[in-house]
């Protein structure tokens, strides 16, 4: 099973983009983020067309996410939004993805940015990432095949920014923001890009100015993480960092896809 998280920057917009990374890439399911549509504004029928149905828990203009799965799975909606955080939009949803006995509990998640550790949306972005851990923790058990993916907007280690000595304390690169991470994968999730490439510095998003993606200049935000039962099926993991290149007459989004391929249970 090829599993794989994207913020798309607009699925709008990029749907063509995204469209032909379907076809090419023919992952089995896709936790997709900042969708900026409303639910009856999603292309559901062009990404039909691909060969994926579409589960949808959108926002006129702003957040949203999304969970596409191959025709031939079984898909059945379990969350949409992160109890207790409503006021922070359209930013989780979750589904049961697959046949029993080897379905996936999967949830796709667009934390807030925070702005700056200055704003008053840091401590509200603190307070979602704490009430994700919570809802987590109490809906599932770390026994559970589960897979959470999206943009997280925290740089978990030095290792996944470009310049943690310029940028260390700033929002994406603070101990809270750090400590909120780690209590997920204290809890039983796995990062599996991390599990794979123990030390490879890789990035999943560059700004679009000052020529951030080809400087080099990036950030690592974007995860898949896993409890262990999956994780331990994990066989290949990537950030398909091609398809953040424009193509012909295709503008990417700023985040590149995170991908994983998975053995068969058992």
């Amino acid at each position: 099973m090829r599993v794989a998280t994207w913020n798309v920057n607009g699925i709008r917009a990029r749907l063509d983009f995204v469209c032909r990374w379907l076809r090419e890439r023919q992952p089995d399911v896709v936790g997709l983020q900042e969708l900026k549509a409303a639910d009856e504004d999603l292309p559901v029928e062009a990404i039909s067309a691909c060969g994926y149905r579409v589960l949808g828990f959108g926002q006129k203009s702003w957040n949203g996410v999304a969970i596409l799965a191959r025709d031939a799975l079984p898909v059945e909606e379990i969350r949409r939004g992160l109890p207790g955080q409503e006021e922070f939009g359209a930013r989780l949803l979750s589904a049961r993805v697959g046949r029993a006995g080897a379905a996936l509990d999967f949830t796709t998640v667009y934390v807030p940015n925070g702005k700056s550790t200055s704003h008053d949306d840091f401590p509200r972005k603190l307070a979602w990432l704490d009430a994700l851990a919570d809802h987590l923790s109490a809906r599932l058990d770390p026994a559970d095949a589960a897979v959470l993916c999206g943009d997280f907007n925290v740089v978990p280690t030095p290792l996944d920014s470009w310049n943690e000595a310029k940028l260390a304390g700033q929002v994406f690169h603070t101990e809270e923001e750090r400590r909120r991470i780690r209590r997920l994968l204290d809890w039983g999730f796995c990062d599996l890009f991390r599990k794979l490439h123990p030390e490879e510095r890789a990035f999943s998003w560059w700004d679009y100015r000052g020529g951030a993606f080809h400087r080099r200049q990036g950030l690592r935000i974007d995860f898949l993480l896993a409890t262990a039962s999956v994780a331990g099926r994990v066989r290949e993991v990537g950030i398909d960092r091609d398809w953040r290149k424009k193509v012909e007459a295709l503008t990417p989004s700023d985040h590149a896809p995170v991908v994983a391929d998975l053995a068969p249970p058992g």
